[in-house]
């Protein structure tokens, strides 16, 4: 077995809206993921005095993170993915002046984790921006909205300059083409030109951000982050082959333009054949020749594409994928495919010839606390024993990869519907979809692999078969 870098970055990530709680306090305003109190994929709710849902507290990372990185630090994580929240920093999003109590937040945040040898990855925006950036402007449909996410992104620049070195602009960026208002602020029922229009100006501001980071830390590293959906043709008919090809094009597009600095052509003629004419303009063009410094992404699973019509409806999940029927599914219809992990890496590493980054990757699972208080997670090991070990595969096979940030390293509030009973985590978090539950971390089995397999740096890795 290949043991891994010593300098590989190890450690797992979560994202403010799913975590932090307190979602007003200390002068933060209302995020677009504090009016989808059902998920990602839920309706818009209108919050009203009084009113709270499951999101609003989490797991109150908020105020207890020095227990939470205490924990990550005894399992030996030496680099914690975390995101800011906009609306903390910019409540409304187009102040002039940032809100103090919310840089001083994540001032100890960083603070806590340096003290314990954590080194942050942070994003800028995981599907949240402020929800009156939607109501003043359209989101991302505005042009305006460029310049206030620069402004945001070079005031934590400043800020953190000399305890954040790693940097990530957008969680998924792809994800607006499935879910418009969590990715950029639109209607759930927005057409392509409007979507295409929106993750063009977050493209820019993706850039401009890149350019920003570089000059004001130089010493730093940022980069984008994709949803790693990568399809196989489900036969090897040419037809099916050819479908794949476009599909994954549809993901690997955000790629091409953050790392080679323009559009490719089989966009223009997507959108030529498509009917959609974007505003493109000279400055837009200059802005997207600053590129990344590496490719961050997330992979949970793979899936089939088919130009047979009749398996159209087939498809399912986010992504619409035709299930490979040489594949399990865990509880919720993911289908599990560690070795899609390695053919992912070599495929964006061959691609783009930059290094790359795991920055998400986990099994959501129900979990039973044993009358002793223990949590047995043996699916959750094999399932990220089986990863790893692919990830070691690739890194022989010589993929340059930075380090591996597994979702989520604590239990947390799932992203697609708001609830707590799918669980990712090392650390189980007494809370329950109703929000009850005394919030009490614990340690699962999966706790102690882990700290073992980074102690390791690998070698306690079993072999898959």
């Amino acid at each position: 077995m290949t043991l891994f870098p010593a300098d590989f970055l190890w450690g797992g990530a979560l994202a403010a809206n799913q975590a932090e709680g307190a979602y007003l306090a200390d002068g933060k305003g209302l995020s677009t993921s504090d009016v989808l109190p059902q998920g990602v994929f839920g309706p818009i709710v209108e919050r009203v005095a009084g009113d709270n849902g499951l999101k609003d507290q989490a797991i109150d990372f908020y105020h207890r993170y020095p227990e939470d990185i205490a924990l990550f630090a005894e399992m030996g994580f030496s680099c914690l993915r975390v995101s800011i929240a906009w609306s903390r920093i910019f409540p409304q999003g187009d102040e002039d002046e940032p809100n103090e109590a919310g840089l001083a937040f994540y001032d100890r945040l960083f603070d806590e984790m340096t003290k314990h040898g954590i080194q942050p990855l942070v994003t800028l925006s995981h599907f949240e921006m402020p929800y009156a950036l939607t109501q003043r402007y359209g989101g991302w449909a505005s042009r305006q909205t460029i310049a206030f996410f620069e402004h945001y992104a070079r005031t934590v620049f400043t800020r953190y300059r000399d305890k954040v070195k790693y940097w990530l602009t957008f969680n998924e960026i792809n994800m607006a083409l499935h879910a418009p208002f969590t990715g950029v602020g639109l209607p759930p029922d927005s057409d392509k030109q409007a979507v295409y229009q929106a993750l063009h100006h977050q493209l820019v501001a993706s850039a401009r951000s890149v350019t920003a980071c570089h000059e004001l830390i130089p010493d730093a590293r940022i980069g984008n982050m994709l949803l790693g959906g990568v399809r196989y043709p489900l036969t090897c008919r040419p037809e099916d082959v050819q479908e794949a090809l476009r599909q994954n094009r549809t993901w690997q597009f955000f790629g091409d333009v953050q790392a080679r600095g323009a559009y490719p052509a089989y966009m223009r003629r997507f959108f030529r054949e498509a009917g959609i004419e974007l505003d493109i303009r000279a400055s837009d063009r200059k802005d997207l020749r600053a590129t990344v410094d590496f490719i961050s992404f997330s992979y949970y699973m793979s899936g089939c594409a088919s130009a047979d019509p009749s398996l159209a409806e087939q498809a399912g999940g986010t992504l619409g994928m035709v299930p490979n029927p040489h594949l399990p599914s865990s509880e919720w219809g993911w289908q599990i495919d560690p070795q899609g992990l390695r053919y992912l890496l070599n495929l964006l590493y061959d691609r783009y010839q930059k290094p790359l980054f795991i920055v998400e990757n986990g099994l959501g699972a129900r979990d039973e606390v044993t009358p002793d208080g223990r949590i047995h997670d043996p699916y959750r090991i094999q399932y990220f024993n089986d990863h790893l070990i692919q990830v070691a595969e690739a890194l022989d096979d010589g993929v340059e990869i930075l380090g591996y940030t597994s979702w989520g390293p604590i239990d947390l509030v799932s992203a697609s519907k708001a609830e707590m009973s799918k669980r990712y985590g090392f650390i189980h978090v007494d809370l329950d979809d109703q929000g009850h539950g005394s919030l009490e971390r614990r340690r699962k089995d999966s706790f102690y692999w882990y700290r073992d397999v980074i102690r390791s740096r690998g070698q306690t890795l079993k072999p898959a078969g």
